[in-house]
């Protein structure tokens, strides 16, 4: 599972109590929307507040809390909430407004150039990606009230349709090409079912979920209302596979990013067809986890 190894059981409690905001998103975001949005203004803005605790105990118990960093998942959440507040109320039809790609842009330099990681000892990277997920979540969808996210786990027979059929198309173009430069280098591998199972849970909850939620829920989502839905899906997918570019190597890897635009393209079809994130979460899951056994 990336990011998420040396577990023990404060790091399972905390990984429980970062799911749970995530899990009322996904399963009962309006819900949770109109809750908050009956809160008064200050409230609303400050709740996100408590999202420094596991930075909080996880730097407690492993001797290595910075107040510095204490301030940053103290602040940093809430400064999320105010400026998505601000961005609500100067963009009611949501089209897109500057604070929204601030907020992207902060997020994704900060996970890409792995900005945080030294927050964290080593292994629970898995943990702060979670808590950026929780803080985008409440201000996108408790504060913004942005629509047509997909953010939606009432799982349908469709997202699997959809998740798989796109990983069929996916799989040849991309084996080929990943063969004939060189990027891919097959072995042979057998997992057994339940190592298999966890690995592609694991991939599923602290990669692709995350992932598709930016890319697609948020930064996909929020290009078609500016520049049309063909020309925002061609965005994503490059700044998709631009965000590989330091992966498996200290320079440009140009490989990486080039398959990574690719796939980009599949996992978008994937979201747009009936917008939803769990779709494009499979074919990503998927891809990611052939590719750990067997690449």
């Amino acid at each position: 599972m990336d990011g998420m190894s040396n577990v023990t059981p404060v790091v399972i409690a905390l990984l429980g109590a970062e799911l749970v905001p995530a899990a009322a998103f996904g399963f009962a975001a309006e819900r949770v929307a109109h809750t908050v949005g009956r809160w008064p203004f200050a409230i609303r803005i400050a709740l996100p507040v408590i999202l420094v605790v596991p930075y909080v105990v996880i730097a407690a118990t492993q001797h290595m809390f910075r107040w510095p960093w204490f301030a940053l998942y103290a602040l940093l959440p809430v400064a999320m909430a105010w400026l998505l507040a601000r961005a609500a109320a100067a963009d009611p039809e949501q089209r897109g407004n500057w604070r929204d790609g601030l907020i992207l842009l902060a997020l994704g330099l900060a996970v890409d150039l792995r900005w945080l990681d030294s927050a964290w000892p080593a292994g629970l990277r898995g943990l702060n990606n979670l808590l950026l997920v929780d803080a985008g979540l409440y201000g996108f969808v408790a504060i913004r009230r942005l629509t047509g996210t997909g953010f939606d786990f009432h799982w349908r027979w469709s997202d699997w349709k959809t998740g798989l059929r796109e990983l069929a198309f996916f799989a040849p173009a991309v084996l080929l090409l990943g063969l004939a430069l060189g990027f891919l280098h097959p072995h042979f591998n057998v997992p057994g079912v339940g190592q298999a199972a966890l690995t592609w849970a694991g991939i599923f909850v602290f990669v692709a979920v995350p992932e598709e939620l930016f890319f697609r829920a948020w930064v996909q989502n929020l290009l078609e209302r500016r520049v049309g839905r063909r020309t925002a899906f061609g965005i994503a997918s490059v700044l998709f596979g631009l965000s590989h570019f330091n992966k498996r190597s200290v320079a440009f890897n140009w490989r990486y990013v080039l398959l990574a635009t690719i796939a980009g393209i599949f996992y978008g079809r994937a979201w747009r067809e009936r917008r939803r994130v769990p779709a494009s979460a499979i074919t990503h899951t998927c891809v990611d986890w052939l590719w750990s056994w067997w690449f």
